[in-house]
């Protein structure tokens, strides 16, 4: 959790930022080099100056001064000059701007510790518990890049049985495979494929265990699905388009009917979003139990966020067993400061809760009959 800085007084020599630097920035980040757009004329190295974000993305590179729609992130201490920041020299990538008076107090943890610790909002640490992965068993992380929550379940597991890690991005598989290795993570296995495509349809072809596979091959799976996005913060910018946003509803589906299939009878099945829409959470659940009558909705723990959100034609008690985190929602009274010593846990667990980012979760378990559902 962060806290704001009031009083800062603004500088008149100015660093104007795109929105995805500002967004860094606002999450404990200096200023880079590729990300400043914009610098007061005179600016030399040591300068006190004041950071804004350009968060429509009009601001021309190497512009001196910027007029246009701008959010102040705080001061820093200059490390280059304005000429050298625009030289075009290609090995300027380091830090450009040092943060000293950031408005919001929020350390950055960028490489402390990196192999023993792998950072995670409350949320995605919170799946991987949900899933309940066991020494032995066999996961599949069915979109697993950059492989935090991969490196978790592995973690939980006491590194013994395996887990699957699949992606159709190569780069990004990499990066799974080198937290694996800096985490001395051995029961990871990371493939670049497209999770659409692995189930494995030819049973002649022999695999060796690589992807595709064959059904009913997993003890628990992770659908932690392509999805919007939109309970990401902080987002200095919304460029979403009504189109962009419904593109995601086939693909989770598609990924999904998948997962049931790769999936045991017995086993568990949870899906997962880093956004806030109806359509991709509860209707995607409820259009899950009606389309694969062996799932059944299950409890989770732990269960920290809220409930979920009513309009997808849930009854109560399935709402009760979804699990969103909703930071514009705030539940307890216990909010204040100097009230927590009396707070129940409870309480303070929600008071981290609304600081965190927006977020959905459901597990289900596939029965090995459709008898065995509860009426």
């Amino acid at each position: 959790m962060s806290f704001k800085r009031k009083n800062i007084k603004q500088q008149h020599c100015e660093v104007v930022v795109g929105a995805q630097c500002g967004s860094a920035v606002l999450r404990g980040a200096h200023v880079y080099v590729p990300g400043i757009v914009s610098a007061s004329k005179f600016m030399k190295a040591g300068d006190v100056v004041s950071i804004y974000s350009d968060i429509k993305g009009k601001c021309k590179k190497g512009a001196k001064e910027f007029d246009g729609t701008k959010i102040f992130l705080g001061n820093g201490i200059s490390e280059l000059s304005r000429r050298e920041i625009f030289s075009g020299l290609p090995e300027l990538k380091g830090i450009g701007v040092r943060m000293t008076e950031p408005v919001y107090l929020s350390p950055s943890f960028d490489n402390v510790l990196p192999s023993y610790l792998f950072l995670q909002n409350l949320p995605s640490a919170v799946v991987a518990h949900v899933l309940n992965p066991q020494p032995g068993e066999r996961i599949l992380d069915l979109c697993a890049a950059p492989g935090g929550k991969t490196t978790h379940i592995a973690a939980l597991m006491q590194d013994q049985g395996e887990v699957i890690a699949l992606d159709k991005i190569s780069n990004k598989v990499e990066k799974i495979k080198q937290n694996a290795l800096l985490l001395g993570l051995n029961s990871i296995r990371a493939f670049c494929f497209d999770g659409t495509k692995a189930l494995k349809l030819d049973v002649v072809k022999d695999t060796e265990g690589e992807p595709p596979f064959l059904p009913e091959s997993f003890d628990r799976i992770l659908l932690d699905a392509p999805c919007s996005g939109m309970g990401q913060r902080p987002n200095m910018a919304c460029t979403w388009t009504l189109k962009e946003v419904t593109s995601y509803l086939p693909l989770q589906r598609k990924l999904f009917t998948v997962a049931v299939q790769l999936l045991k009878p017995g086993g568990v099945l949870v899906y997962s979003t880093c956004t806030i829409t109806l359509a991709e959470n509860e209707e995607q659940v409820a259009w899950a139990l009606r389309t694969f009558p062996c799932l059944q909705l299950q409890h989770q723990e732990p269960h920290v966020g809220g409930e979920g959100m009513m309009g997808a034609g849930l009854s109560l008690e399935q709402l009760k067993q979804l699990q969103r985190f909703d930071p514009s929602v705030v539940r307890s009274q216990n909010t204040d400061m100097d009230s927590l010593r009396d707070a129940r846990i409870e309480d303070m667990v929600w008071l981290a809760n609304k600081d965190c980012i927006g977020f959905f979760i459901a597990k289900f378990i596939k029965c090995k009959s459709t008898q065995e559902k509860d009426p």
